[in-house]
């Protein structure tokens, strides 16, 4: 089927492999012995004397002469055993005596109980109740098990031998059986690939992405390609990142939405730059050399590492490999230690990143952190849409721009869980305070950065604008606009993803 499909092609990448892979006579050849030698009914199974069996037979006939002698012997001694079995049925009055098999016992006695009438007969040896059933054997089919266990092992090494020897001849012609690989995958994707399943969805379902050489990273109504087959319901979000805003602070409450939006970003990339579709409305998207992701926690026990360990070293690996052409994604960074170690690292972690010039989301419950956007101008924070009802929240999975304070999020949810409403109080009157002075310090730094801010975010715009598929007309109006509000000291937000 294979090669009568092949054989007709007219596009020259299934001519190519129809010539390297069909008409290579070293895969006839290699078939021919492997076909001179295994038995094609040799089958796999699961039950243990079934697979003892076919064992034993994998191997034709003829090719070892004394693996040959060892299957008669084994035949022999089954076909003994079963006639005992028989034997003891008409000779004791056992009907339902079974004769099962197993890989530490061998062959054993199964009876029932309501066949036994006074004693079980003396031959009967190694007896043990089990259940409404007696399990046990006879001197008789212990000499037999032995002998058939004995005949097993001699097949087991004797085909054990033939087929190293059938190794060692096809040995040198494995190359081809890697290229047979290549190839079987190479047709896998084209006929069944992910990529072609996609395609043929609705156009506002998934869409072909586009690629630059240092353009920004435009994602507009992205999905999780796996939790939108799961939800009906499930809320796009878009991304952009650039030269001149290269990072992107997650920000918002426990179970809104921040791991799977990180998650999502990443198959997304991934997708597109195996040649895939992408379930979004538009992407455009800068070639990444690698991916690192810090997400999830746990203690390594088999290395000696606990949570924070663990985090540790895989941010390591970050910082010792990441370029200026990575993605680095990161949820949570430093909650396995103290409040203040952990801001700290993180805050030294993503001015590391920053200097590199990498693309970066991080994800985090530090509102801390988000005073690094009134610092760096090409750092953006975004929050998920949250709101408080009724001392409940109302999650929306819904990306915004900036910062949104859902007051004391962390606080409800302990209450929820039950904490005694005096330590839940005292927790509030505590968490106040220091958000009062993180405000104070955070609006003096928006004044004093202000001017670096509108700086970036002219030259934002300016590499937006570069990489646009907008006519002339719409270009020349977009600096114009950008002028005048660069001019007035306040930007105006425009949409120049496209």
């Amino acid at each position: 089927m294979f090669v009568r499909v092949l054989k007709g092609a007219k596009s020259f990448l299934l001519q190519n492999i129809y010539q390297t892979v069909c008409e290579n006579p070293k895969y006839a050849r290699m078939r021919k012995r492997i076909g001179d030698v295994i038995d094609e009914d040799a089958v796999h199974s699961r039950a243990p004397f079934a697979a003892c069996t076919q064992q034993c037979f994998a191997i034709k006939a003829g090719i070892d002469g004394l693996l040959d002698v060892a299957r008669r012997s084994f035949c022999d001694t089954s076909e003994a055993i079963h006639n005992l079995a028989t034997k003891y049925r008409e000779e004791c009055q056992l009907p339902n005596l079974k004769i099962p098999y197993n890989n530490r016992l061998g062959f054993y006695f199964i009876i029932p109980q309501k066949d036994i009438t006074g004693k079980l007969p003396s031959k009967f040896i190694q007896v043990v109740r089990h259940g409404k059933n007696v399990h046990c054997s006879s001197f008789e089919l212990a000499s037999l098990n032995a002998r058939n266990k004995s005949a097993a092992a001699e097949c087991f090494l004797r085909t054990e031998l033939c087929l190293e020897g059938l190794i060692s001849e096809i040995r040198e012609d494995i190359g081809i059986l890697t290229l047979l690989a290549e190839v079987l995958c190479l047709l896998d994707m084209i006929v069944n690939s992910f990529a072609n399943t996609i395609s043929t969805k609705p156009v506002d379902r998934y869409t072909r992405p586009e690629f630059t050489d240092d353009g920004p990273m435009a994602i507009n109504a992205g999905r999780h390609p796996i939790l939108e087959g799961l939800h009906t319901d499930f809320v796009p979000n878009n991304i952009f990142l650039s030269e001149a805003s290269n990072m992107v602070l997650v920000m918002g409450p426990n179970m809104s939405g921040k791991s799977t939006y990180l998650q999502q970003i990443c198959l997304i990339v991934i997708l597109a730059q195996v040649g895939c579709y992408v379930p979004a409305q538009f992407a455009s998207l800068r070639v990444v050399d690698r991916i690192f992701t810090r997400i999830g926690t746990g203690d390594n026990v088999e290395n000696n590492s606990s949570t924070f360990m663990t985090e540790m070293k895989e941010t390591a690996f970050i910082m010792q490999n990441v370029s200026s052409k990575s993605l680095v994604v990161v949820d949570e960074l430093g909650r396995a230690t103290s409040s203040s170690d952990g801001l700290a690292i993180a805050w030294s972690c993503c001015e590391h990143l920053l200097s590199l010039k990498a693309y970066t989301v991080f994800a985090t419950h530090m509102e801390g952190l988000s005073e690094l956007a009134t610092m760096y101008p090409n750092v953006k924070t975004l929050h998920f849409e949250v709101n408080l009802r009724n001392n409940r929240l109302d999650f929306k999975f819904q990306l915004k721009d900036g910062l949104r304070r859902v007051p004391h999020y962390g606080l409800l949810l302990a209450r929820v869980a039950g904490l005694p409403a005096s330590v839940v109080d005292t927790a509030t009157n505590i968490t106040s305070r220091i958000t009062e002075q993180e405000m104070v310090r955070m609006d003096a730094n928006c004044e004093q950065y202000r001017p670096l801010q509108m700086a970036y975010q002219a030259a934002q715009r300016l590499i937006c604008l570069k990489y646009s598929n907008q006519g002339d007309e719409y270009i020349r109006e977009a600096l114009q606009d950008l002028k005048e509000s660069y001019a007035a000291g306040k930007l105006t937000r425009k949409k120049e993803m496209r």
